[in-house]
């Protein structure tokens, strides 16, 4: 063991500045410049999880996973401080893989982070200000809004490529990414990362019926991302990134099932998921929480990096 503490400390060296890459607004771990958090933070991997954490490194993939796979085997991964998760959210999906999944291994990695989170009862200080305004329409962040929109809500991956699917088509007045379905209030994006709060990345949209019709969004939303892989698009895992349809009026609810029906028509016939069943949620609204204010709009800001975990099967909804 001792052997593999020094291949640790080794790995641990040569992995800080892929770490600095990776952790911050330019890489997947979505941390903004300016943030507090730090990647010495996110590296600050303590006792016998370090040692443990050798052992992936030298089967040479540097592959470590707390789902399922090679990495599952690992007892525990002591990542601790505020960064770790987004240090791991950073690897999904790559080489360096670090996977919160739905196995052992990722129940134990998850005991680390000391049981759901709580919440808290006010707003979280990084969400957008009261009079923040769409980077990409100008118009408002927060309702009320102009008579005669309607809402309409989406889980299907990645807010960041949820949302840019969606915010500059014609018809949408506003859009927000945030968190919703969960079992705590105000929750924040490392509260969401812990795996433990049961909230998933929504898209809320805020569109014109008379321009835009919520039939026109469902088509989106089917046709643009995966809705037969539970709790996954493409290298994203955790249940923040289940399908689900979020409806505010009898009349969603009714448009969104039978276009369910018709899509998994579809993909039956033309085999596009490979047998798979649709595992989307359609659920009431739940409670629509602001993601910290750099995760809005974040595909249309200068500087964003071009990421899109979703992952189509390639079938269209017929009309």
């Amino acid at each position: 063991m001792s052997a593999l503490c020094d291949t640790m400390s080794a790995s641990l060296t040569s992995l800080a500045p892929v770490a600095r890459a990776h952790v911050g607004l330019a890489g997947r771990g979505r941390v903004p410049r300016g943030s507090r958090l730090r990647p010495p933070a996110a590296l600050a991997l303590v006792g016998a999880g370090s040692c443990l954490l050798a052992r992936s490194f030298v089967g040479g993939s540097l592959g470590v996973s707390t789902g399922t796979g090679r990495g599952s085997r690992l007892p525990a991964l002591a990542l601790v401080g505020a960064g770790s998760c987004l240090l791991a959210r950073s690897f999904v999906g790559g080489s360096l893989g670090v996977s919160t999944g739905t196995g052992r291994g990722g129940q134990l990695a998850r005991a680390f982070f000391g049981g759901s989170p709580s919440g808290r009862d006010t707003p979280i200080p990084e969400a957008p200000a009261s009079d923040a305004r769409h980077f990409l329409t100008g118009n408002p962040m927060y309702p009320p809004w102009p008579a005669g929109m309607e809402e309409a809500m989406f889980g299907m991956g990645c807010f960041w490529c949820s949302e840019n699917l969606y915010m500059a088509k014609e018809g949408i007045y506003s859009s927000q990414v945030g968190y919703a379905g969960g079992e705590s209030n105000n929750p924040s994006y490392q509260d969401v990362c812990t795996g433990m709060s049961g909230h998933n990345e929504v898209v809320r949209i805020v569109y014109d019926p008379k321009v835009i019709t919520y039939g026109d969004l469902l088509k989106v939303f089917w046709e643009r991302h995966d809705p037969t892989t539970k709790n996954q698009q493409g290298g994203d895992r955790g249940t923040q990134y289940r399908s689900g349809i979020y409806y505010y009026t009898e009349a969603q609810k009714q448009l969104a099932e039978a276009t369910r029906d018709k899509y998994q028509s579809e993909l039956e016939a033309t085999k596009a998921a490979g047998g798979r069943k649709i595992s989307t949620e359609i659920v009431p609204a739940p409670t629509f929480f602001y993601a910290e204010g750099y995760h809005q709009q974040y595909d249309a800001k200068p500087g964003s990096r071009r990421y899109c975990g979703l992952s189509p099967t390639g079938a269209t909804l017929p009309a």
